[in-house]
């Protein structure tokens, strides 16, 4: 999936109308990101926790039924449901949690079912998500 992108970047800045409002370039394709009016914002487009989790849930969905499709599985249809907070974990403070259901349609085993979430745990997405991450932050002039 990753290898077969067509574009080598996301570009995201100010657009300008309201206090948090980001436009995003991907391509050919622009979306907007903002902040819920609680947090200042116009809500003009999603936040970008909520972009996380879609992206997440697309690419579980996504590598779902391609497996499904290379493995003649029986599945109709994919839903996936993400919600993310932050958890009190004993002796180290505040954690993110993101909570994914994943829903399968059609005439499927149950063995099919735990094959099917296996699979969605190695999806992109979620190995970069539980990776150890590195992200390299520089300044351009």
């Amino acid at each position: 999936m990753a290898e077969d992108r067509q574009h080598d970047r996301v570009v995201v800045s100010e657009s300008g109308r309201g206090p948090y409002q980001q436009t995003i370039e991907i391509g050919k394709h622009r979306l907007l990101a903002d902040e819920p009016p609680a947090l200042g914002g116009q809500d003009s487009g999603p936040a970008p926790f909520d972009l996380l989790l879609a992206s997440l849930g697309a690419c579980t969905s996504i590598t779902l039924r391609m497996y499904a499709q290379r493995k003649r599985l029986p599945l109709a249809r994919v839903r996936v449901e993400l919600q993310h907070d932050r958890i009190d974990v004993a002796g180290s403070g505040k954690r993110d949690r993101i909570v994914r259901q994943i829903r399968l349609e059609g005439d499927l085993s149950a063995d099919q079912r735990n094959g099917l979430l296996a699979i969605a745990n190695k999806c992109p997405m979620y190995r970069t998500l539980r990776s150890d991450l590195l992200i390299d932050s520089i300044i351009v002039e």
